[in-house]
């Protein structure tokens, strides 16, 4: 590491990339090299600069703050300060060895004390030390067991046992629970990729179902299924999945 810290922002709301990038304008010994509006383009950037320092949004649709973390840890793990809207996951954050959290809105003196913790770390630390401390925090990671639902400025937190099967709407994934339908500007694809395999089984190119929501699995034409939910929802599996629904069988 050089004589100035080399850092990121990882935030998918513009106005706090903003905000970010202001505070940490003012810092000396810090020289800001990149930002990025999501968890997947987090990975990307991470790999790409190796920055000694990330500034990184817990929860972001996709791939959250700690998806990246699990992501990047083969390769390349700056010290984080993590930032974050909820006091619950501030404290998960901490849980894991980043080096501070700070809470939005972000308060400049709270951000400064951040930032001089990171500062201090950074020069106390040799490199191999630094990097044994951060691989930590794949061990002390939590395992997700809630999909964070983003509409407006309000994040709903649904429990994985919850969700029964998940949809497309033009732009849109729709995940029903129970009565309750909501709507997340996401790709199946990307869903796919946060829910716990154990649970969830993707039978369509537009549907993802909850395996224990299954009440009968019926053959239908040219090897497809009917998919009949507990809740009476009946769904047609796609051919490009047959496979799996055969294993489910089994």
């Amino acid at each position: 590491m050089g004589d100035r810290i080399r850092a990121v922002i990882v935030d998918d709301e513009a106005l706090a990339r903003k905000r970010l990038a202001s505070l940490l304008h003012k810092q000396p010994d810090i020289d800001l090299v990149g930002e990025a509006d999501g968890g997947t383009a987090a990975v990307t950037l991470i790999e790409s600069l190796k920055p000694d320092l990330a500034f990184l949004d817990i929860q972001m649709p996709g791939l959250d703050g700690f998806g990246v973390l699990r992501a990047i840890a083969p390769r390349h793990l700056p010290l984080v300060v993590f930032v974050t809207a909820h006091d619950d996951r501030a404290i998960q954050a901490f849980d894991v060895q980043a080096v501070d959290y700070v809470l939005k809105p972000v308060v400049e003196k709270r951000f400064h004390e951040a930032v001089r913790r990171a500062v201090e770390r950074l020069s106390s630390s040799s490199a191999e030390a630094l990097r044994r401390q951060m691989a930590s925090i794949l061990e002390r990671l939590p395992a997700p067991d809630r999909l964070a639902v983003r509409t407006g400025e309000r994040t709903t937190f649904l429990r994985f046992e919850d969700i029964d099967w998940i949809d497309v709407e033009e732009d849109y994934a729709r995940v029903h629970a129970g009565k309750d339908t909501h709507l997340m500007r996401e790709t199946l694809a990307d869903l796919e990729r946060r829910l716990p395999a154990s649970r969830f089984i993707r039978i369509h190119r537009s549907f993802i179902i909850q395996a224990d929501r299954i009440q009968s699995v019926q053959p239908w034409f040219k090897g497809d299924y009917v998919i009949t939910l507990r809740d009476g929802t009946r769904l047609h599996s796609g051919r490009t999945y047959r496979q799996r629904i055969q294993d489910l069988l089994k």
